[in-house]
């Protein structure tokens, strides 16, 4: 994990901690399960990410995390760490090993956010406040950051119907939306379809179980054979692991050059959108979204009002007004690689240039 990566912190979430208060002013209802004193910087603070096949989770959220939470803590906070693989049931148990654990916080990015409720009550019960990152986790939360997931669907759903043109009046895609039990998938489709509906024919849409890459080439070899591969003129998909299946099915079709959508700005895709294979993904700054959940959760730990740190407020179907932190995205095309990816130190033109795509990167000036 290149160090750089950190740097990527927005000035606006560059906050202080030093505002004290009671646990119960930081607005969630789980404050309302313990009232302990402020704590120092001995805290312990469990961390639960849902999946490793997506790169972001390991390569990026993970050490941005817990490199932030030590910073906070100079580096007296002890970290205990877990993946759930995509397996729903272990993280479950996972956050039954927390609560033995007698952590404080807990930063939670759930497999799936409605089975989770009965866990996060649990820890909430047990006195240990839940975070909910990347993900509106079910429960009683005491504060959540992400990014604007229904703006990063109209992101999408923009990028492409502009780059369709006049071709959308008349023609059709393919949807291909991420995992019905991923809250977020629903917001991005929500953000896609206020976008495209009415402006170009959906011809077939899936939601793409676990976000796996090889359901969405399955799922996009089904829509080949239903609506005839030279009837396709674009694909919005939900997320930059999926584009690689589809672009795979695609290309195993005969179809080409066709603008296929992306989420994540994962290297494998920055390198397919260099190469015109891709042609949009969104980028979303890892470090802000993994600073804003560090500062909320050693907040909390320590007592502290989260006033200072978050903003915005969120409410799911079992917390209202949940104190959150929204990130901003960018739509990220070949023409601004070297003004996002590459400017904020997330990949060296180097890492980017490999092999075949060399000479692509030479056409556009990245070097």
């Amino acid at each position: 994990m290149r160090r750089a990566a950190v740097a990527i912190a927005s000035s606006a979430l560059a906050v202080s901690l030093a505002a004290c208060g009671s646990a119960k002013e930081s607005g969630g209802d789980s404050d309302k399960a313990t009232g302990s004193a402020a704590k120092g910087d001995n805290i312990k603070i469990g961390l639960l990410l849902p999946e490793s096949k997506t790169a972001r989770y390991e390569k990026f959220d993970r050490p941005l995390i817990e490199g932030k939470i030590k910073e906070l803590t100079d580096n007296k906070a002890e970290i205990q760490y877990n993946n759930a693989r995509q397996d729903a049931s272990l993280q479950a148990q996972q956050i039954d090993t927390m609560i033995t654990s007698k952590v404080d916080v807990l930063i939670l990015d759930a497999v799936d956010a409605k089975a989770i409720k009965n866990s996060v009550q649990k820890a909430v019960d047990a006195g240990i406040k839940v975070v909910a990152y990347d993900r509106l986790a079910e429960g009683p939360i005491s504060a959540y950051t992400s990014f604007d997931n229904v703006e990063v669907g109209r992101t999408q759903g923009k990028a492409l119907l502009e780059q369709l043109g006049d071709k959308a009046k008349d023609s059709q895609i393919v949807m291909m939306n991420g995992s019905v039990t991923d809250p977020n998938a629903a917001q991005f489709k929500k953000g896609a379809h206020e976008v495209l509906d009415g402006k170009v024919k959906i011809g077939k849409e899936y939601d793409t179980k676990e976000w796996s890459p090889d359901n969405a080439n399955a799922n996009m070899e089904a829509a080949i054979s239903a609506l005839g591969k030279k009837k396709i003129a674009g694909v919005y998909s939900a997320n930059d692991g999926m584009a690689g299946g589809i672009i795979t099915a695609l290309k195993a079709a005969g179809i080409g050059d066709i603008p296929v959508t992306g989420q994540d700005a994962e290297l494998a895709a920055v390198q397919r959108i260099v190469a015109g294979e891709q042609f949009m993904s969104v980028y979303k700054p890892y470090a802000p979204e993994a600073e804003a959940a560090a500062e909320m959760a050693v907040a909390l730990a320590k007592g502290e009002d989260l006033g200072s740190i978050a903003k915005d407020k969120v409410s799911s179907d079992s917390a209202k007004d949940v104190p959150s932190v929204l990130v901003p995205v960018t739509s990220l095309t070949k023409d601004n690689v070297k003004d996002t990816v590459i400017k904020d130190g997330v990949y060296t033109a180097a890492e980017i240039c490999t092999g075949k795509y060399k000479a692509a990167c030479d056409k556009l000036g990245i070097k």
